[in-house]
Order: structure tokens, then C-alpha cells, then sequence
């Protein structure tokens, strides 16, 4: 009754207070704390400080003491560890002092210790970790895990909404940090293929909660005071990237099989000058495709849609042509479950809404295996739809990755990637990779193609030459293994390599034959071991060629070779992981658990590495 504020005032403020976290508030009792002891405008420190730069009150400057903040990173194929080191980066521009690690590197028992932590992790296949956060995973969900009132969390998860487990991992580590007593300083964040805006977003709401526990601790303050900067512009630095990717001339289109196989696979030699685009061996090549022509006008057609209709086609409101934005700006070949549940609200479709009921779990999930839009709009009779707000509810196209098969000291302002070309019969229609078929059919030499490098940390090369070398890589897997032998053969590298390789058949499909002849006759490749399943009465694959080689393979462990797998996750790694635990419990003696343990330790040390899809 006594308030000083009038109606409107008390009005917004009831409905604003409600919704703000602890860390907010202490922000907003800080922020409010600044303008008591001077306005904005106010020249500190013979700086003036402009508008959006809050003078807050601090102890001497050489006095102060940084918010110490911890980020974690799970990752499998970069994007994490990347978004990890671009938030810890512009974190210590703001004076935090940010300790930032991979899961596997960091010690779990240090975990009672930290009062901020930020995790940014993946999922990796149908709900699990990736192999780098494994072991933190474990732990955290373990009995030894400690209790942590004093820890202030916020957890950023990637992951692919096509999943039945969509960003599983980072729900997990949200959940069980709670139940171990943390308090959120802000909520997660799940983020789809198209994660920078999310992943943006996130970071400010954190930031916010950690300027807010940062100012407040420099308030109680004797004089003087310290300018904090919102939003300060930084000098912009034209880059090409997954957001920019450049458009870089196809020089090569190759079918690397033969006449008579049953597959094709494409090798592509791709021009980077111009780009500055740099790669390493292990990295990949992100490609934005487009949808094949006659998929689009088949779905104009359905819903009845005027082609030359200008619709939006991102959050920037740029437009284009629908059946130009339907080509090149969305997917329309995946279905996930968000998506349906946006179409049920543009349709009265009594039948599309009984799919996403309750009880109707398992029948959803089959319904989104192996079907498209043109599925979706026909099965339930969706025309009618106007086609702005049905593009609105479409996920972006997505680049897809390839891992590179070329040494750019072999091949300056060049890029070459291996690609299987995917078709198929599902649900009475042919059906087809997106990106594969579109480089195999309508992809010449002298076109363009929107590309950008990911950088893969996790798939590296040892820095010592000299160091064994395995790497298992079947079919179009044993791409980045070309780009280590030609980077090994430009450095000079000495140390032993030995390739495990694996197709149908010999004749037709030995992709990059005469590469592999040509480094074992030079000495690039010391060892070089095949596996053609169609062959052979029984069905030979590359672990079974590692089990006969039991002895020589545990022999190159021991003396610290560095192993690689490239390809397949469901069946190939699976298969390779199985063998390994094998060779080391055969020749090495071990039982099952110490043999895991040992892979572990591999793992951790960077001796085993994966890249598999």
C-alpha cells in the first residue's frame, strides 16, 4: 500500500518478478545497485561510458577477483567442442576466468569444487554419449558421485530431432545435476541441426545469470567502480563457415566403381581457392545440397501451391520463390516428431492428431522411419495448407558431412571427399540421399557447391611421426584415411601404418586402388590387409581379418600404435569394438572388464578415435 510506484508500474512488476530466476534477480539488484552511484553517461575511469554500459560499483580494480566458470564438453564430431571454445572465449573478453576442458580430460572428483559449470555435450546414435564424454557420464550417474549444493549449472545440448532419443545426453546431465543438489543459473537448451540461433540464445541467458553473480560480488565495494559492456560490438572478420559457406567449383565428378557393381560412389576434387579455407587430415567437408526437382514439384502439385508464391524463408525475413526456397532452403526428405506436431496445428486432421496421442508412441515411431513430406501431406490429406505457414514449420536444410579424402599439402586450394550415392524402395515409392544423388545426377564439373570446413578435433593424427598406425576404414570409411597417407607421405612421417579395408566385391569396388598400391610400394603403408564379403562363400568383413591377425595387432598395441575407425556405427563399429576387446583378452590376457578398461584408457589418451555415422 506504501509502494512508491503507480498502477502500471505495480502491474508489470507482479508480472515480471514472478518469472525471474535467483541469478536474475541478483543481476537485476546489481544492475539497479549502478544506477544509485551514477547514470548511464557517467565517465569512469576517463572513459565515457555509452549507452547499454552500466557503471557498477567494485573494489580497486587490482583487487578484483573473476568469477571462476568451468565448461565441459562432450562431443563426437566437433560442434560441441567448437560452441564450447567460441562461449569460453568470450567469457574471459569479459573477465571470467574460464577453465575449459573435455569431459575426458577433466577429473570427476574436482566436481564437488566448482560453484559454475557449463556443460556442452551431443548425442551420439540412438541416445548415447559420445565417446569422449563417456566416462563423466558414468560417473555422474554412478553412486560416487557427490552432492553438489553449491554448484550453479546450465547445460546446452545438441542432437537431431529425427531421433527418437533428440538430445538425450544433455537431458540426462540437466537432470541428474539437479538431483545431485545444483540449481539451473539457466534453463537448457536443446538445440536441433540448425543450432546457432538456440546456441546464441543460450549463451546470453547465461551470461546474463553470470553477470548478475559477478557484478554483485564486485558491488560490495569501497569507491570505485567498473564499467561492464553489453553486447559490445566486436570488429567483424568475413570468414566462410557453416552459416557463410562458399561456393567452390566442382573440378572432378568420378564414379569409383566399376562397371557391373551394384553401387556408385562418387569422388569428388572440389576447388578452395579463394576461400582461405584450411583443413587438417580428419576434418570433414560440410556440403549444402538440394532437393531433387522432381520431389519439389511433386509436393507443389499435392498441396496445391502457386510455385512462383514468395514465401520466408528464414528468421532474417529474406524471401524467395517457393519452389526455389523448396530446392534449396528446407528439408523435406526427414520427418521428426516437432514438425508433425505443427502440421496437426494447421490441419484439422483427426487422424494426424490420434498419431501423436498418448499410447500411440511406437506407431509414431514407425510412421517417421523412412518417410518424407510428400508422405506426410498425402497420408493425411493435408492440402490446403497455405504454403507460407507451411514452410514455416520446416526444419532448414541441413549441410551434410563428409570426411575428407585429400592432404591440402598434396593438393593446395584443394578438397576431395568420397561419396556413396543411397537409393532405395520404402512405402511404395523410390526414395534416395538427398546429398548423393544430387552430386551423382545433376553435379558437373565447373558448377558450384555451398561448402564450409567442420573441423573435427577428435580425429587427428599423432604429432609424433614415428608413432604405429592403424586405421580401419570399409567402404566410403576409409575416406580420411587417403588424406592421412598423403599428409604422412608429404611430412615425411617414418612410423608403421597399416589399413584394414573392406567392400563387396574386388573387382568393382577397391575404392582408391592404385592410391594403396602406390604407398605400399613406397613405403607410405606399410601394411594393407582386404576384406571382400561378396566373395567368399561366407561373408568376410574387415574384424574378422583383425581376429586371424590377433597376435601382429595386439604386438602394434603394445607399442603404441594409434587406432582409427571410420564408418558405419550401428554394425561396422560395433563389430571392430567387439574384436578389439577380443584381441586383448586373447593375446593380452585380460579379462572382459580389464580389456574394456584398457580401450578406455586408449580412448582417453587419444590412442583410439572414432568417426563413425
Amino acid at each position: 500500500m506504501n509502494s512508491p510506484f503507480n498502477q502500471e508500474q505495480i502491474e508489470l512488476l507482479n508480472h515480471l518478478l514472478p518469472t525471474l530466476t535467483e541469478a536474475q534477480k541478483i543481476w537485476l539488484s546489481g544492475y539497479l545497485s549502478a544506477h544509485m552511484m551514477g547514470s548511464l553517461g557517467t565517465t569512469v575511469d576517463g572513459q565515457v561510458l555509452s549507452q547499454g554500459v552500466a557503471a557498477v560499483p567494485r573494489p580497486a580494480r587490482n583487487n578484483v577477483v573473476s568469477e571462476e566458470v568451468t565448461v565441459l564438453f562432450g562431443s563426437q564430431s566437433g560442434n560441441s567442442q567448437g560452441l564450447a571454445k567460441g562461449f569460453s572465449r568470450k567469457l574471459e573478453e569479459r573477465g571470467f576466468k574460464v577453465t575449459l576442458t573435455s569431459m575426458s580430460d577433466f577429473k570427476p572428483s574436482n566436481l564437488k569444487n566448482i560453484r559454475n559449470l557449463l556443460i556442452v555435450v551431443s548425442t551420439h546414435g540412438e541416445g548415447d554419449p559420445p565417446d569422449n564424454a563417456q566416462l563423466f557420464y558414468e560417473f555422474l550417474h554412478g553412486k560416487r558421485a557427490p552432492r553438489l549444493e553449491s554448484l550453479r549449472y546450465s547445460v546446452l545440448a545438441l542432437g537431431d530431432s529425427s531421433y527418437e532419443f533428440f538430445c538425450k545426453t544433455g537431458k540426462d546431465f540437466d537432470k541428474r545435476l539437479e538431483e545431485l543438489g545444483g540449481v539451473r543459473q539457466s534453463p537448457r537448451v536443446d538445440c536441433d541441426l540448425d543450432f546457432d540461433e538456440p546456441a546464441a540464445a543460450w549463451f546470453e541467458s547465461v551470461l546474463t545469470s553470470l553477470n548478475g553473480i559477478q557484478e554483485v560480488s564486485a558491488g560490495v565495494a569501497e569507491g570505485s567502480t567498473a564499467t561492464v559492456v553489453r553486447n559490445a560490438p566486436e570488429a567483424e572478420t568475413v570468414t566462410y563457415s557453416r552459416t557463410n559457406p562458399f561456393h567452390a567449383e566442382v573440378l572432378e565428378n568420378i564414379n569409383l566403381n566399376g562397371g557391373g557393381s551394384n553401387r556408385e560412389t562418387r569422388h569428388l576434387e572440389i576447388s578452395l581457392e579463394g576461400s582461405g579455407l584450411q583443413y587438417e587430415p580428419g576434418d570433414c567437408l560440410g556440403i549444402y545440397p538440394q532437393n531433387h526437382p522432381e520431389l519439389v514439384d511433386s509436393l507443389i502439385n499435392a498441396m496445391g501451391w502457386d510455385p512462383d508464391e514468395i514465401v520466408v524463408v528464414n528468421k532474417k525475413g529474406d524471401e524467395r520463390k517457393l519452389r526455389e526456397a523448396l530446392r534449396s532452403d528446407f528439408e523435406i526428405t526427414v520427418l521428426t516428431k516437432p514438425m508433425l506436431e505443427q502440421a496437426a496445428q494447421l490441419s484439422s486432421n483427426d487422424g494426424l492428431r490420434e498419431l501423436l496421442a498418448s499410447g500411440h508412441e511406437q506407431e509414431l515411431k514407425n510412421y517417421l522411419k523412412g518417410r518424407d513430406l510428400m508422405d506426410l501431406v498425402q497420408d493425411f490429406s493435408l492440402r490446403g495448407v497455405p504454403a507460407g505457414e507451411f514452410v514455416s514449420i520446416l526444419r532448414k536444410m541441413p549441410a551434410r558431412l563428409y570426411s575428407i579424402a585429400s592432404s591440402s599439402k598434396a593438393h593446395p586450394d584443394e578438397v576431395h571427399v568420397t561419396i556413396r550415392t543411397v537409393r532405395y524402395q520404402a512405402n511404395g515409392r523410390e526414395r534416395y540421399g538427398v546429398c548423393s544423388v544430387f552430386c551423382a545426377e545433376r553435379l558437373q564439373p565447373g558448377d558450384t557447391l555451398p561448402v564450409y570446413i567442420h573441423h573435427n578435433p577428435n580425429f587427428k593424427l599423432p604429432a609424433d611421426l614415428d608413432t604405429p598406425v592403424i586405421m580401419i576404414g570399409p567402404g566410403t570409411g576409409v575416406a580420411p584415411f587417403r588424406s592421412f597417407l598423403a599428409e604422412r607421405e608429404e611430412i615425411g612421417a617414418k612410423g608403421k601404418t597399416w589399413l584394414l579395408y573392406g567392400d563387396q566385391h574386388f573387382r568393382t569396388d577397391f575404392l582408391y586402388q592404385l592410391d594403396w598400391q602406390n604407398w605400399l610400394k613406397n613405403g607410405v603403408l606399410t601394411k594393407m590387409d582386404v576384406a571382400f564379403s561378396r566373395d567368399t562363400a561366407e561373408k568376410v568383413y574387415v574384424q574378422h581379418r583383425m581376429l586371424e591377425k590377433s597376435k601382429e595387432f595386439y604386438r602394434w598395441l603394445q607399442e603404441g600404435a594409434h587406432v582409427y575407425v571410420c564408418g558405419d556405427e550401428k554394425n561396422m563399429a560395433h563389430d571392430v569394438h567387439a574384436a578389439l576387446i577380443a584381441i586383448l583378452e586373447q593375446e593380452g590376457g585380460m579379462s572382459q572388464e580389464a580389456a574394456q578398461a584398457y580401450l578406455a584408457e586408449m580412448q582417453q589418451q587419444k590412442r583410439y578415435q572414432r568417426d563413425v555415422y
